[in-house]
């Protein structure tokens, strides 16, 4: 009973470090192998009949994808050993956390959670329901990419749920007073002793990068830039004057709200706020969607060949698939049954796949298209790189060409430079409060773009690190 593909070298060396202990991290780059590395674990185990069950936790968004690679991978008779559960689901039901305990109780489990970084809290309902599940589980392993998305702290509640004695801290409280060090504020300012977690992590963890183990086509970036019009310019002033007044920087909500609202206004929207001004709809402002400059900059820029679209709003989506005949929509309001329908449309006749990256951003291979882009984008830089990596990734023949969609003067340019740096917003624009002791100079930066860009950046910093793209 084998396989039905070959393990590449660095599969093979991943197997033979961890087949031989319970529990285990691979963290391998997306686009490295590390599911298929998984199932020749899960493959070894159930022919020595160590195991005769996998529950397999992954996004939602990447159930049906998981189920195409287990098909795809395994013989016939492995197929009905997997369940497979989306991680956000357990947060809240019932009934799936206990159909997978009654599984883990009645049958020796082999617990993948794959995308374990969704459960880097340890307060979170998923993460303590998890946990009642890998405890009846005698065999454990976590997938990520990367073992951390901001600091060292995202690892305790990952290796708690394989086991705590590889830290060695049964509470998260004692971890932090080990490790984590905090400002006044409440606000995480450093991570302790971190040779001592990576000493610690060594032995039951295996890690690698795209550029250790193969060589993949070159990723071009480029960027589209385009002008408000002179009614979205007076909105944008309006809702920046507005909601910059109620930012707290040690209150990120209130931050994400002056990002929502002005990313929604370049979008194509208008805010209407109630009367005490603590809330705001997005309405649409242009009744053709073609008088958006945003939309026409995308169809100025659209070529004749298979794209994926990354959009932030729902609407965006409709709009985008009533212009462009044909193109295919995958978003959350395709049922999860329709998913793979639509997937195989976009690898078939239909050049256009217009999703947003919670549902297209996880575990799907598109590596027969090669061209993104970016209606817009957000703060978050771990979505923006596994979006990516659903083209740039082993079977990519072409280079890659990435564009973002860019309403110049405006936040959009000041989130592209982030995302260039690899630094989240939130903590950019936290730093930078912290450096000027202007709060409200250091808001304007961010919200108006270029026009503040020299005050923030000095001039070599900017040609070395543009130079080098995203």
């Amino acid at each position: 009973m084998r396989l039905k593909n070959e393990l590449l070298p660095h599969q093979k060396e991943a197997v033979e470090k961890l087949i031989g202990i319970k529990v285990g991290a691979l963290f391998m780059e997306q686009g490295t192998g590390k599911t298929i590395t998984a199932l020749e674990i899960a493959r070894i185990r159930y022919e020595k009949k160590k195991i005769d069950a996998v529950i397999w936790l992954c996004p939602c968004s990447a159930k049906e994808n998981i189920k195409r690679e287990i098909v795809k991978q395994c013989p016939d008779e492995m197929l009905g050993i997997f369940t497979i559960c989306g991680i956000e689901t357990l947060s809240t039901s019932i009934r799936a956390i206990s159909y997978l305990i009654s599984v883990s109780e009645r049958k020796r489990c082999f617990l993948v959670i794959d995308e374990s970084l969704l459960v880097k809290n340890s307060r979170a309902y998923r993460t303590e329901n998890i946990r009642r599940i890998a405890e009846k589980c005698p065999y454990r392993m976590i997938l990520n990419g990367t073992p951390i998305s901001r600091n060292e702290a995202d690892l305790y509640a990952q290796f708690y749920l394989l086991d705590w004695r590889i830290l060695g801290y049964r509470s998260y409280w004692s971890f932090a007073a080990n490790h984590l060090e905090y400002d006044e504020y409440g606000k995480l300012r450093n991570v302790l002793n971190t040779d001592y977690l990576a000493e610690k992590i060594g032995p039951y963890t295996f890690q690698i990068t795209k550029e250790q183990c193969m060589k993949l086509p070159k990723k071009h970036y480029e960027t589209s830039y385009f002008s408000l019009t002179e009614e979205q310019l007076q909105e944008y002033a309006e809702a920046a004057g507005r909601l910059m007044l109620e930012v707290d920087e040690w209150k990120p909500e209130t931050i994400y709200r002056l990002f929502s609202g002005l990313q929604a206004i370049i979008s194509g929207k208008r805010l209407i706020f109630n009367k005490s001004g603590s809330h705001f709809d997005a309405v649409e402002m242009f009744h053709d969607p073609m008088d958006n400059p945003r939309i026409k900059m995308l169809m100025n820029i659209l070529a004749e060949e298979k794209t994926i679209i990354f959009c932030r709003y729902e609407s965006e989506i409709e709009q985008i698939c009533r212009i462009i005949p044909g193109a295919v929509r995958f978003d959350g309001k395709v049922p999860q049954r329709k998913r793979d329908i639509a997937l195989r449309r976009f690898a078939g006749d239909s050049d256009y796949l217009i999703a947003n990256r919670n549902c297209a951003g996880f575990s799907l291979n598109l590596q027969f298209c090669h061209n993104i882009i970016y209606m817009s984008n957000d703060w978050d830089l771990g979505k923006r790189m596994q979006s990516e990596d659903r083209v740039h990734r082993l079977g990519q023949g072409h280079d890659v060409y990435i564009t973002d969609i860019c309403a110049e003067n405006t936040i959009d340019e000041q989130i592209l430079k982030c995302l260039s740096r690899k630094e989240n917003i939130l903590e950019c624009i936290k730093s930078d409060i912290g450096k000027s002791g202007d709060r409200m100079k250091a808001l304007e930066r961010y919200v108006y773009g270029s026009r503040y860009s020299h005050e923030v950046f000095d001039c070599n910093e900017l040609e070395d690190e543009d130079a080098e793209g995203i």
